[in-house]
């Protein structure tokens, strides 16, 4: 009975495999393609595991469709996932044997797998030419058929000798471009004279004479182009790189500079206030010292007169007593001693200085901190100079435009205790004119003695710009200058633009000036001249002003100090006026 039921189950097995195998061959013989698609579960997509067929005839893996359906067991009603038909009740499910078995026959004779969806082409890819129904994505083009291909379809192009010497490149939607729309010609020509792709028979008729090479002698000649171009921009990304790390490096040295910085300063104040405090300290023990003193002085000349007074009230008695003695003889015997008095404190000696004391000490200690302010909103405006100046040079282009200027501008007065004797201020002293009369100046150290000059209350750093409008015939110096030049020396020492301390632009001859250097200008004459400052970048720059902005002359040097505006004048009766723009 055993054996019997062992073949019977061998002969079943045999009779499924061959039916198996006359499917398959039966369906090689018809053509049809036996692909992983076919054969895999639409709720897994992967390849079918006991397979089970319904009512409707798709076929699932047992486990999925029994998933799927028990999240429909609240409705009673069980549809297929494909076509949607309702099935009541659920239905019964058995296993398919003969798809069971074919599936598995078929992977050990090599099923061929679907492809991937990502391996279909999309919108947006190009799209194999040989590809019937779905088309795959094409993995090269051909510059000589014209067509794109997939791999499958590619692969003649590798094994067929003909097919070998095509170019193939990366897939193309632009491939019908190269087809000449006049001859419907391959365009593998081009014309340097106009600069275009054209076919062989373009080259020899609306092209003829033309400068006409091969497209591939073209690309190459302007392939090493492309390269020389390349080895520029690799050299470019080289220098900025270097740039890049020399601006990283630059970043660490301000920082460290400045925590360096902060931290000396932090210890100076603190030197500073300890200084202060200490002085605090010795003005309250003197001030203390100095009221014990007083005090006691007080203190024991009170005692002193209270004493006489004791003793002046004990004789006024003794006076009073012998005032009412009967006895004329006992009167004048007595008078003499009693009436007799000591010599008293002289009163004249004391004087009372109402309501001073130590006020004095008070008034001395405001003049101390007056003074103190003054040296501090001195010596400040030139620390924060100093830290206004700390600027990296980056190569930044200056103005092109007066607009552009403007943005820099720099409104400038001129300071009266500056200016020389025959200079009148005028319009909030930004206007100045050479009088025949000394004005009434009071005597000044800032004051220029030997030379008609003047110079702003204004320091000038950073970027700044200024314009200065002149009148008249006479010469006008428009200058720069450090604070501390010479006021009253000869020359070279005093006058703009002939020391190291000064710059000039003279504007009667049209010449340029420092450290007694005349250098010719050329330009444009104007009434108008604009002066554009970089402290920064150590550029000085001058301009004529009309319609247009003309550069006079440009100094490129190191400025050590804040700068100041100035003028230097000579006729009497000419205006130059710092203009308000």
């Amino acid at each position: 009975m055993i054996f019997k039921s062992a073949e019977t189950s061998f002969i079943f097995e045999e009779v499924k495999l061959t039916q198996s195998l006359l499917l398959r061959g039966e369906m090689e013989q018809k053509g049809v393609q036996l692909d992983r698609e076919t054969f895999s579960c639409s709720i897994c997509l992967d390849l079918l595991k006991d397979p089970v067929a319904l009512p409707c005839g798709h076929n699932y893996c047992m486990e999925c469709i029994k998933v799927h359906w028990d999240g429909q067991d609240g409705t009673g009603v069980y549809s297929c996932p494909q076509c949607r038909q309702d099935f009541i009740p659920r239905p019964v499910l058995d296993k398919n044997t003969m798809l069971a078995a074919l599936v598995e026959e078929l992977k050990k004779t090599g099923l061929q797998a679907a492809p991937a969806d990502h391996c279909y082409a999309g919108p947006e890819d190009v799209a194999c030419d040989v590809c019937t129904g779905r088309k795959l994505k094409a993995v090269k083009s051909c510059l000589f058929c014209l067509a794109s291909y997939c791999e499958k379809h590619l692969q003649p192009h590798y094994d067929v000798a003909p097919l070998k010497k095509h170019k193939l490149v990366n897939p193309s939607k632009k491939l019908q471009e190269n087809i000449c729309s006049l001859h419907d010609e391959v365009m593998k020509m081009f014309c340097r004279t106009d600069r275009q792709i054209i076919c062989y028979l373009c080259s020899v008729d609306e092209h003829k004479d033309h400068d006409t090479v091969s497209a591939a002698a073209e690309r190459t000649e302007r392939q090493r182009e492309l390269e020389g171009s390349r080895g520029n921009v690799q050299q470019k990304i080289q220098d900025r790189q270097k740039d890049v790390k020399l601006l990283q490096q630059e970043v660490e040295d301000i920082n460290q500079s400045a925590e360096k910085t902060l931290e000396g300063n932090e210890k100076l104040f603190t030197q500073l206030m300890s200084l202060l405090q200490e002085r605090s300290r010795d003005v309250k023990q003197e001030v203390r010292s100095q009221q014990e003193t007083q005090v006691s002085r007080v203190k024991e000349l009170q005692e002193k007169l209270e004493q006489e007074i004791a003793e002046l009230k004990r004789k006024d008695a003794e006076l009073e007593q012998l005032s009412h003695t009967e006895d004329h003889n006992e009167f004048l015997h007595n008078y003499p001693s009693v009436s007799a008095l000591s010599e008293p404190t002289d009163s004249s000696s004391i004087h009372i200085r109402p309501l001073t004391y130590f006020q004095d000490v008070t008034a001395a200690v405001s003049e101390v901190r007056d003074k103190l302010q003054q040296v501090l909103d001195e010596e400040w405006k030139k620390i924060s100079v100093s830290v206004n100046e700390v600027d990296i040079l980056l190569s930044q282009p200056g103005p092109k435009t007066r607009a552009g200027f403007l943005r820099y501008s720099q409104e400038i007065t001129l300071d009266p205790n500056t200016a020389y004797r025959k200079m009148l201020l005028s319009d909030g002293n930004r206007k100045v004119t050479v009088m025949d009369q000394n004005q009434s100046y009071s005597d000044h150290p800032d004051r220029f003695i030997g030379w008609c000059q003047v110079l702003s209350r204004e320091s000038l750093t950073g970027r700044c710009y200024f314009e200065v409008e002149r009148r008249g015939r006479g010469r006008v110096l428009v200058a720069v200058a450090y604070k501390n030049i010479n006021r009253t020396g000869i020359w070279m020492e005093s006058v703009f633009g002939c020391n190291n301390k000064s710059w000039s632009l003279n504007c009667y001859n049209n010449r340029f000036s420092y450290d007694n250097i005349q250098t010719p200008v050329s330009g444009p004459p104007s009434s108008r001249v604009g002066v554009y400052l970089d402290h920064s970048a150590g550029t000085l720059s001058f301009y004529s002003v009309s319609e247009t902005m003309t550069l006079l002359h440009r100094v490129q040097t190191t400025f050590t100090q804040p700068l100041h505006a100035g003028l230097w004048m000579y006729s009497s009766g000419s205006t130059a006026e710092f203009v308000r723009v």
